[in-house]
């Protein structure tokens, strides 16, 4: 096999290569690309087994041929090297890399490439199409919201599924959701899938913001492609909890804040907040917010910052984490906070208990949804 390729080309796409495949040692083929030179295009797939990459690239291709290569030290040659040409060549199980520009020989042992595993086919996927800006914004809304936890594995994807024309992605760990809705949309019926977040953060990140993205959920797979990269992952296998239960409605308290004051505010007092409990108090009395990082052994802090309320005093327990992540995506000036206090509470400081949403202020079609926790 022998061909040449352009540098800069190269790199973009070993680049998300590298963000699939899995960190074992060079004697791992999961640690390996598959190269497949052939018709004046080059070839390339990654994977951890689970998520899939494929991606293609014009080269001049001397002598047709395939193997796989490590591919950390792959991206090694090539960050390395100076912009322009650079050759490939394999004999037996060495390939040989050279930048033209450059007097310097790269040897790298490879591994056949029937030891790669197999990639599957898109061939008979029926795809339908996606604006990237909307399937991105949905990914952006929900995918820091699931959960951890192993022994709810459910729950460690975000949900997809289709309603008529609106589509719609939720993600849960439990004591948070985020949901988001995008109407409009004339896409075949598909079966609900729990898609991993590993192929959605890859997504986020490598997806063009304009145009149209391809996508396909199948059997227990779902397939995206865009340019000339086509991604896919197994499903996550399970039941998604109901989620409508979760979304608390007819809220008839809100208080609004502006979105910068309140992301500045949080980052100043949660310096003493213990972060294995993660807890900050909202006190609200009319007008005001005051933030408060409950006293422990390091110390205490706190820090008012104006608010639209008017109504009686009421504070709530908020792990500040799950303020500070939906604040990162909510993509406006104010935010508001909405919940309802109990009736017992309504002559006194009200404490929050009851689910609270937190979305942007003009609402958009997400929300977050936050459980507060005990003083």
């Amino acid at each position: 096999m022998k061909f040449t390729f352009d540098r800069d080309a190269m790199i973009k796409e070993i680049a998300i290569a590298q963000e699939i495949i899995t960190n074992k040692s060079p004697a791992s083929i999961l640690s390996n690309i598959l190269v497949i030179a052939e018709n004046n295009a080059l070839t390339i797939r990654a994977t951890d087994s689970t998520v899939k990459f494929t991606t293609s690239i014009p080269v001049d291709i001397q002598q047709e041929g395939r193997t796989t290569i490590y591919c950390d030290k792959f991206m090694n040659i090539l960050s390395t090297s100076p912009s322009g040409d650079i050759e490939f060549s394999q004999e037996d199980i060495i390939v040989t890399i050279k930048p033209v520009a450059k007097k310097i020989n790269f040897k790298l042992k490879s591994q056949t490439s029937d030891k790669f595993p197999e990639m599957g086919s898109s061939e008979n996927v029926p795809f339908f199409e996606l604006p990237s800006k909307d399937f991105k914004e949905m990914i952006k809304q929900t995918v820091f919201a699931v959960s951890d936890d192993r022994n709810r594995f459910f729950m460690t994807g975000v949900y997809f599924i289709k309603n008529g024309d609106t589509l719609t992605m939720v993600a849960t760990d439990g004591r948070r959701l985020s949901c988001v809705n995008k109407t409009g949309f004339s896409v075949p019926d598909f079966q609900p899938a729990i898609i991993p977040t590993k192929v959605l953060t890859t997504i986020l990140k490598n997806a063009p913001d304009e145009g149209n993205l391809s996508i396909g959920v199948v059997d227990k797979s779902i397939f995206v492609k865009f340019g000339n990269v086509e991604f896919s992952s197994n499903l996550i296998e399970g039941q998604f909890p109901n989620y409508q239960k979760v979304i608390p409605e007819n809220l008839t308290m809100s208080i609004m804040v502006n979105k910068a004051d309140l992301e500045a505010a949080l980052k100043r007092t949660t310096i003493m907040v213990d972060k294995k409990v993660s807890r900050i108090i909202f006190r609200i009395s009319s007008g005001v917010l005051k933030l408060i990082s409950p006293e422990s052994d390091i110390g205490t802090a706190d820090e008012e910052i104006p608010c639209r309320y008017d109504g009686q005093d009421i504070s709530m327990a908020l792990n500040f984490t799950y303020v500070t992540d939906p604040l990162k995506v909510i993509d406006s000036e104010n935010v508001v906070f909405e919940f309802n206090i109990n009736d017992a509470q309504s002559n006194e400081e009200a404490s929050i208990t009851k689910a609270v949403i937190v979305r942007g202020e003009p609402a958009g079609d997400y929300i977050h949804v936050i459980m507060p926790m005990n003083y």
